[in-house]
C-alpha cells in the first residue's frame, strides 16, 4: 500500500498571526496515533512549536480543522468552544433518502470500553446535532450536520441512532458505496467480488466560523478531498 507523504503548507486555507485553519486530508490523525508517527500536530510543529490544536477530527475524516500559534489564542478558541460559539457544518453521506425534513438529533453519549460511543440515557453526556438534508441521489443522501456539543463520534453516532449510518463507517454499520448500488444495469463477473467504490467514514467538515482574538469574525469553507469528489460525481452521475 503507497505510503501517504503529507504537506503542512499544502493543507493551508486560512493564517494569520493566531490561527491556522487547514483541510484535513482523511486517513491522517489530528494528534499522535500509536499506529502512525505522522499527525497534524507533529506536521505544524514543524514549522512553529508554538502550534496547539484547538479541537480534534477523526482520522478518517477530513476538511476543516484550526490550530492556535500561541497560548492566548488557544484560551480565546476554546472558550468559545466551551460557550458553543463555534460553528462547524459536515457534510455526511448515507445510504437511502433522508428525512425531508430537519430534525434536533438530542441523544445522550458515553464511549464504550471498546472505543464506540453508545447512547446511554442514564450516564451520557448531553450531545446535540441538528440535522438537514442537502442532495438527494438514487440510493444515497447527502446531508449537512451541525454539532452544537462537541461529543466523540457525535455525528457519527448520531446518524446511526436514526438508522442512517454514514457510508463507509463500519464501526456504526456503515457499508461502504458499491457501483451495483449506483447503476441499475450493473452485472458482476462470475466469480469476481465487487471492489467498493468508496470505503472510508464519508464525513467531511466542511465549514468552520468564530471570531479571532480581535473579535474580527474568521469564516471558512473546505473543499472536498479527491476522494469525496469522485464519489460525489458518480453519485451525480447515476442519479
Amino acid at each position: 500500500m503507497k505510503k501517504n507523504v503529507w504537506n503542512a503548507e499544502d493543507m493551508i486555507v486560512f493564517d494569520d498571526e493566531n490561527y491556522t485553519i487547514i483541510n484535513k486530508p482523511p486517513h491522517l490523525s489530528t494528534l499522535e496515533d500509536r499506529n502512525d508517527q505522522s499527525n497534524v500536530l507533529n506536521l505544524f510543529r514543524a514549522i512553529d512549536s508554538n502550534y496547539q490544536v484547538c479541537h480534534r477530527l477523526d482520522k478518517e475524516t477530513s476538511g476543516a480543522l484550526l490550530l492556535s500559534k500561541n497560548d492566548e489564542a488557544y484560551r480565546h478558541a476554546a472558550l468559545q468552544f466551551q460557550e458553543r460559539e463555534v460553528e462547524k457544518i459536515y457534510h455526511a453521506i448515507v445510504k437511502g433518502r433522508f428525512l425531508n425534513e430537519s430534525l434536533q438529533v438530542d441523544v445522550p453519549l458515553r464511549t464504550s470500553g471498546s472505543g464506540k460511543v453508545i447512547f446511554d440515557k442514564r450516564k451520557g453526556k448531553e450531545a446535540i446535532t441538528l440535522i438537514r438534508p442537502k442532495q438527494f441521489f438514487r440510493n444515497y443522501t447527502l446531508v449537512e450536520a451541525k454539532p452544537i456539543t462537541g461529543r466523540t463520534h457525535q455525528i457519527r453516532a448520531h446518524l446511526a441512532y436514526l438508522d442512517f449510518p454514514i457510508c463507509g463507517d463500519n464501526m456504526y454499520g456503515g457499508e461502504p458505496i458499491f457501483l451495483s448500488s449506483l447503476k441499475k444495469d450493473f452485472k458482476k463477473k462470475d466469480h469476481e467480488e465487487e471492489r467498493p467504490l468508496f470505503n472510508r467514514v464519508g464525513l467531511h467538515s466542511n465549514s468552520i466560523e468564530l471570531t479571532n482574538v480581535n473579535k474580527n469574525i474568521i469564516s471558512k469553507m473546505c473543499d472536498y478531498p479527491k476522494d469525496m469528489k469522485i464519489i460525489m460525481k458518480k453519485l451525480n452521475k447515476f442519479n
